[in-house]
């Protein structure tokens, strides 16, 4: 039997039922035995109430049966003889009714074991041929030997069921049952010596063959009482001999011996008939009186042994019963204990793996502190070897949980470095920014002034890379607006932030306006989906940004015209996206899409990316109705468009009237950057410059506490300055930001000028092939090595990864 995979439920009560079945089999193997001695006890004592004395008496009324037929066998011609065996047959008939009645019983017949059931049948059938026999005595057809041996034969059957008839199965009160039996049968055999003389004295002569059966007789009897007197007790058997050492009993013998002394001829005349019927009828008297005493006398010794039969069963069936009462009791509690105790270790481990540690460590990822001993308290238990695994689990989950909290300390030091590394970056590259602002201020060699544009666009790269790090710390990122930001504008600053900026095309865009929380969010997020287009297709491609309203906000799509990536790769990624997963240390080639995720969380915005029409992958940024407002509604946002048209007439003016082909346009093929800052923190011409919480009433942008580097790129250092100096700076970096525009209109306008003359036939660039339209001279693009569509996720094949910059 197999009980591996089974409950324990299960397992303890196949441990207990084992013993128990055991125990409940012995006890019911005893209460058979002992039951079964018991009911043949009664059965036998019910069939002796029904057939002893019945039998008894039959055998009395066959045996004067017998000796009256014998007598008038022996001379039909008297009359007192045919009415003594008349009045014989009576009391027979009567005995013989009495035991048929009491034979016809089904207790008698069940109660009684196959031989004793044999031999009573055997009786019924001798005693129907009784008729017969008294048919032939009356009609004197019969011989007296034949006669003789006929009522024997109806008289032995009668002994043998007796002696078939076991009422104990002890062997010492058997043997003496047995005995008393012999005893009967013994004196069974005087009767029938006193019939052979009756007939002798009635006919007057004795047969040899008469003779030598009355012989018989006397030494049968002689040895049944030598038997069977030594079978009894020491008290019968003494009176049994003092009978035989008595005056009747010699008186008996002496008769009997003189009979058979004189043989076949004087047998008659050894003894006279009243003599020998007085002696005979006295011993025959006397023993019937002994055997019923010795009868009496054996069921009164076997009576205490019949009631200990009783007792015995008695208390077999019910101490058994009650033992296997108590087992069942005590094995229900046990099993039930047992049980109740592992259930409930088993419900306390499942509830601190299942529930109580993964709250800890949800918590602890959340940044909550947690107190080991209010999550994980001392549990009370039992000194046995349950309690003692309990005390075990306990122990073990208190070390899960001081680990955990150690790991979530040590996770949280090392954020607060990488924060304080990031917060420290942002502060140099906002001190790089304002010394590059104050250097393309100072040059007027296009050629420096173009080389300190890109240094100024690495460094925005790397402010951008630089928060992306505060951002998987777990931290918020330092720029903030309070006003709203033009959609528009949040999409440039955004290409800004791309190396590959020269190929995204801008289409038109609604006038909708972001929230100014969630503009540095946005900022950074489309920024991080823009350089995953760029960098995962073809450097002659172009990406396409464009959006719409939804119901739900505002859909913006961005398309590029990669590989694409495969279903797989793009369930991944969207997952990863949706699900916000914590992350990891091993997870270093997907910054991108980690960043990207907890952004979107923050702000309530949906990333999902699809197939592209083009063949590659669109990202498709949802924002929630939330964060727009229309521009109309908002404070400086007809400046913003102001600023944006200027800066654009400013390119317009510089090209001689044509936009590069390189050049990011919106939807009318406007340039958006010719190497020049976002539209994001310009003040000058009505543009909105982002703010922080702490800025002047008037709205003018304020750097955020944490040093990073704002809108306006106003420098700020780890100690607070005066507020004369801050306004006086803040003009400075307006100063700087419009001289800044201005030279990158002027130095894209001169770069192309210059292109277009070498191009030209006569060198003056009016004419020429391209017909005014030069080639895009913006600073030149980087070519990577790209690997397949999937690269997007593994990261085999390429040197950066998306959100790497």
């Amino acid at each position: 039997m197999r009980f591996r995979g089974k409950s324990i439920r299960r397992k303890i009560v196949a441990l207990l039922l084992v013993p128990l079945v055991a125990l409940t089999s012995v006890w019911a193997f005893a209460t058979v035995i002992t039951g079964r001695e018991a009911d043949r006890l009664l059965d036998a004592s019910a069939v002796m109430d029904e057939l002893g004395d019945p039998v008894r008496e039959t055998v009395l009324a066959l045996q004067e049966e017998r000796r009256q037929a014998l007598v008038y066998l022996a001379d039909p011609r008297r009359s007192d003889s045919l009415v003594a065996l008349r009045s014989g047959r009576r009391v027979t008939d009567r005995a013989v009714a009495a035991l048929r009645s009491g034979a016809d019983g089904e207790r008698v017949r069940d109660g009684i074991d196959g031989d004793a059931r044999e031999r009573l049948d055997e009786l019924l059938r001798e005693l129907d041929g009784l008729e017969k026999v008294r048919a032939g005595v009356v009609d004197n057809t019969v011989e007296r030997r034949d006669a003789y041996d006929a009522y024997n034969a109806l008289v032995d059957p009668c002994h043998d069921f007796l002696t078939a008839v076991r009422v104990l199965d002890d062997v010492r009160p058997d043997r003496e049952g047995r005995a008393l039996v012999g005893l009967s049968r013994a004196r069974e055999y005087l009767s029938r010596e006193d019939a052979l003389m009756a007939a002798a004295f009635t006919a007057g002569r004795m047969t040899g063959a008469e003779l030598r059966a009355f012989s018989d007789r006397v030494a049968e009897r002689e040895l049944a009482y030598r038997v069977h007197l030594a079978m009894l007790p020491a008290g019968d058997r003494e009176r049994y001999e003092e009978f035989w050492a008595g005056t009747d009993g010699r008186t008996l013998r002496a008769a009997e011996d003189a009979i058979i002394a004189a043989g076949a001829e004087g047998a008659v005349a050894a003894s006279h008939p009243e003599r020998w019927r007085g002696v005979s009828r006295t011993a025959l008297d006397e023993l019937r009186r002994m055997d019923a005493e010795a009868g009496d006398r054996h069921r009164r010794r076997v009576e205490p042994e019949a009631t200990s039969v009783l007792v015995r069963a008695g208390v077999v069936g019910i101490l058994g019963f009650v033992a296997v009462l108590a087992s069942v009791v005590v094995s229900l509690r046990v099993g039930r204990g047992l049980v109740r105790d592992l259930d409930a270790l088993r419900r306390e481990a499942g509830e601190a793996a299942g529930v109580r540690l993964p709250n800890v460590m949800r918590r602890l990822a959340a940044g909550e502190r947690i107190d080991v001993e209010a999550e994980v308290p001392r549990s009370k238990h039992g000194g046995d070897e349950i309690g003692q695994v309990g005390q075990a689990l306990d122990t073990l989950r208190r070390a899960a949980v001081e680990a955990a909290v150690r790991q979530a300390e040590m996770r949280r030091g090392v954020s607060e470095v990488f924060v304080n590394l990031a917060r420290r970056s942002q502060v140099l590259l906002h001190r790089q920014l304002t010394l590059l602002d104050a250097m393309e201020r100072r040059t007027e060699d296009p050629e420096e002034l173009a080389d300190l544009f890109r240094l100024d666009h690495l460094t925005t790269r790397m402010r951008r890379h630089a928060e992306g790090l505060v951002i998987l710390s777990g931290a918020a990122p330092s720029r903030q607006w309070r006003r709203p930001v033009a959609l528009m504008d949040v999409v440039r600053a955004a290409v800004s932030e791309v190396e590959d900026y020269e190929r995204i095309e801008v289409r038109g865009m609604p006038p909708l306006a972001v929230d100014g929380a969630a503009v540095a969010d946005l900022t950074h997020l489309v920024a991080e989906l823009l350089e995953n287009a760029t960098v995962f297709s073809p450097p002659h491609t172009g990406v396409q940004v464009l959006g719409e309203r939804v119901p739900n906000g505002f859909a913006l799509e961005i398309h590029d015209r990669g590989l694409g990536m495969s279903p797989e790769a793009l369930l991944e990624a969207n997952l990863r996206l949706a699900e916000t997963p914590d992350f990891q240390l091993s997870d270093t080639d997907r910054l991108g899409l980690f960043v990207v995720s907890r952004l979107a969380r923050r702000q309530g915005v949906r990333v999902s990316l699809q197939a592209s029409p083009y063949g590659g992958t669109t990202a498709v940024v949802l924002l929630p109705g939330a964060l727009l407002t229309d521009t109309a509604d908002t404070a400086g946002a007809a400046g913003t468009t102001a600023g944006a048209r200027d800066a654009v007439e400013a390119g317009k003016n510089a090209d001689g009237g044509g936009g590069a082909g390189g050049l990011a346009r919106t939807s009318a093929g406007l340039p958006l950057r010719g190497g020049a800052r976002p539209a994001i923190g310009r003040r000058s011409g009505g543009s909105v410059e982002p703010e922080a919480p702490g800025g002047d009433p008037e709205g003018a942008g304020a750097e955020a506490p944490s040093g990073g580097h704002t809108g306006s790129r106003a420098p700020a250092g780890p100690g607070a300055e005066p507020a004369a100096d801050r306004a006086a700076e803040r003009d400075r970096v307006r100063g700087a930001v419009e001289a800044r525009d201005r030279m990158a209109s002027l130095q894209l306008g001169l770069r192309r000028g210059r292109r277009r003359s070498a191009d030209s036939p006569n060198g003056t660039g009016v004419g020429g092939p391209n017909g005014g339209n030069g080639s895009n001279d913006a600073a030149p693009r980087s070519t990577y090595s790209r690997g397949t569509s999937d690269d997007r996720i593994t990261g085999h094949g390429r040197p950066r990864r998306p959100g790497d910059g």
